[in-house]
């Protein structure tokens, strides 16, 4: 497995443990920027992982960047899933669209690098199943940004 997979992981374990946490809903940001370190330095240090590794600061970079535009994040994932609402899918599924979707909005990382590693850590994490539903979701919000980008192109 890759450094940036690994990176990915703990990132998308650290959201979801976050999702057990008291958080103030006024200060939810302050909340969880305030927390994450504490669980991703645990969660680092069960897998043996140095904290001061370029692989720690990747899964660091995730983790609070996501936190950060987390209410953006959150529209784009709720505009996407049919039938169902953002409160509704299972956390562990959102964790995992969480940490995708913010790379597809805010980083330069390819999105079928992005996509592909959001499945595989699906299918490792949750089911075959959930990897084609983070898929779908993935994909719909990649063909948006896509369209968006295209759109505002000069002719």
């Amino acid at each position: 497995m890759g450094m940036r997979r690994k990176a990915r992981e703990i990132a998308v374990q650290t959201l979801y443990a976050l999702e057990f946490t008291d958080v103030n809903e006024q200060f939810q940001e302050y909340s969880l920027l305030s927390q994450y370190q504490d669980i991703l330095s645990q969660i680092a240090e069960s897998d043996n992982i140095d904290p001061f590794s370029s692989l720690y600061a990747f899964a660091e970079e995730l983790v609070k960047n996501a936190i950060i535009n987390m209410e953006e994040i959150e529209t784009k994932i709720d505009s996407h899933v049919l039938n169902w609402s953002y409160d509704c899918l299972a956390r562990l599924d959102r964790s995992i669209l969480h940490i995708a979707v913010y790379e597809l909005l805010y980083t330069d990382t390819p999105a079928p690098v992005i996509i592909n590693e959001a499945i595989e850590i699906s299918k490792k994490f949750c089911s075959e199943s959930t990897g084609k539903f983070v898929n779908g979701i993935l994909d719909a919000i990649n063909k948006e940004i896509k369209e968006g980008a295209h759109q505002e192109r000069p002719s």
